[in-house]
């Protein structure tokens, strides 16, 4: 007897030798039961196929990758288009499937039943290897007719090859097309920064950072030839002093012996020249032409004086014009006058030199500050320019190799298969479905009867049940057919209790 759902060894073993037919015979009974349902179950065949990703031809160290977007990104948007309805409708008119189905069922039905038909699976990478996010896929697919079945996988197959071509291709294009877009973008900014760049240079010029030290240097030099300038200025202006001191003396000379008066002898002439060369010497050197020139004259005089033995006579009637000396004097006096103001106009021209360098000079920190930021922004633009040229060069080399197949791409490892035995219904997985279950319901029906199981077999049950202590018993009577009367140990419980 089982109490509170417990039971021992013994019950087990009782229950198992009175009723152990129980558990081959449910085995036995779902088994066949499994299999002949089996067997009426619509056979389903599965056509398999494996896809994997191409390695590139090219290495990547020697033409980037235009499209560089994940695997499962890509395979996941391509099954997205292939399982539309507008890809798969095609394929069931091509094929004329489900022709019994579609007089009475909806087309987005029948999609719906293709859909479920294709089963895509991504392959796991294998870790260490390179490109190992790129492996590839499994395509099953599973129809009713093996031959249908292997078809239907080559086109959806073939579908997949074509879109991941063409979705390849119209990136590559797309990448292509904005860098050309971009690239111009890049080059107008570019020119008009070259403009910028230049027209500031032009409105600047002198006031450049590389020019500071050619200003100094031009500055240094220009205020030296001011001071040679300012210099030669006043020697002019005392040269044309003394020149209109003798100038003087001259007239005063020439106008006595023209009236008369205290006439000049050679003498006295030779006397004023050397008066005069005396006071040029102590300005001039004696290669000066003023010091030579006065030199000749006094050997003039000179020699007129040896040559003349009354050379204090002079004729008096006769009118003379100004000496060559005076006339001399003269032209020296206005050749100074215009010396002197060429120097001014050449001093007032240093000046102006001098104060232009001296304002590029000031401006050179502002113009430097200008042109770095000038400079940065066309850097800036031709590094991106740059940049660009050399993307576009890599998209129209990988595009190149898009074209020749020599890129990324899909490759069939294995064709579609044609089974030869179903996928569906499994003799095997339904027959051990079958004895498995089977067994397992015999098992509860031991168990229930256990549980149901309400007689009393041994002393502690007895005790348990009646309460009261067992004070003799007696052994189990055998039945006519060899099992003991179910019956009679009851009796016997209620003998000894009494």
């Amino acid at each position: 007897m089982v109490r509170n759902g417990e039971f021992s060894t013994a019950d087990v073993k009782r229950v198992l030798h009175r009723h152990w037919w129980i558990l081959p015979a449910c085995a036995l009974g779902l088994g066949v039961t499994a299999v002949l349902v089996a067997m009426q179950i619509p056979k389903q065949y599965t056509s398999q196929t494996l896809v994997l990703v191409a390695r590139p031809a090219v290495s990547e160290k020697v033409v980037e990758r235009v499209v560089t977007e994940d695997f499962n990104q890509r395979l996941a948007a391509m099954k997205g288009k292939i399982l539309s309805r507008s890809r798969l409708e095609p394929v069931i008119e091509k094929f004329n499937l489900y022709a019994a189905d579609r007089p009475k069922v909806h087309m987005e039905d029948l999609v719906d039943r293709l859909r479920g038909a294709i089963t895509i699976t991504p392959l796991e990478a294998m870790p260490g290897i390179q490109y190992s996010n790129l492996p590839g896929f499994s395509l099953n697919v599973t129809f009713g007719d093996p031959q249908l079945a292997q078809q239907i996988c080559t086109e959806v197959t073939s579908m997949f090859m074509e879109q991941d071509a063409r979705d390849i291709q119209e990136k590559a294009k797309t990448t292509t097309s904005f860098i050309d877009q971009q690239l111009g973008e890049a080059k107008s900014k570019l020119d008009d920064e070259d403009a910028k760049l230049a027209q500031f240079k032009r409105q600047h010029i002198g006031s450049l950072p590389e020019e500071d030290q050619r200003n100094l240097g031009l500055l240094g030099s220009l205020n030296a030839e001011l001071d040679a300038t300012t210099q030669t200025m006043t020697r002019t202006q005392q040269d044309k002093g003394f020149n209109e001191t003798l100038l003087s003396q001259q007239e005063a000379s020439w106008k006595s012996s023209q009236k008369g008066e205290n006439p000049e002898s050679l003498e006295d002439q030779l006397k004023a020249r050397q008066e005069q060369l005396t006071v040029i010497r102590s300005r001039y050197t004696e290669e000066h032409p003023d010091v030579v020139k006065l030199k000749n004259e006094i050997e003039e005089l000179k020699r007129k004086i040896d040559a003349d033995p009354n050379p204090g006579d002079s004729p008096k009637s006769k009118k003379m014009t100004e000496p060559p000396q005076i006339q001399q004097l003269r032209a020296k006096i206005q050749q100074a006058d215009q010396t002197y103001a060429d120097l001014v106009r050449r001093e007032g021209k240093i000046q102006d030199q001098i104060r232009l360098i001296e304002s590029h000079i000031e401006s050179s920190p502002m113009v430097e500050m200008q042109l770095k930021e000038l400079t940065r922004n066309h850097q800036n633009a031709l590094d991106f320019y740059n940049e660009l040229l050399k993307q576009r060069n890599v998209a129209n080399m990988d595009s190149q190799l898009i074209h020749q197949q020599e890129s990324e791409h899909l490759s069939v490892l294995d064709a579609p298969s044609l089974p030869t035995s179903p996928s569906f219904p499994k003799m095997v997985n339904f027959a051990g479905a079958g004895f498995g279950g089977g067994g397992l319901l015999g098992l509860i029906i031991l168990y229930l009867l256990m549980a149901m199981d309400k007689t009393l077999h041994t002393e502690r049950e007895v005790e348990a049940y009646l309460k009261l202590p067992v004070l003799a018993s007696l052994p189990a009577m055998e039945s006519l057919g060899g099992n003991p009367g179910p019956l009679k140990r009851p009796m016997l419980a209620k003998s000894e209790a009494s």
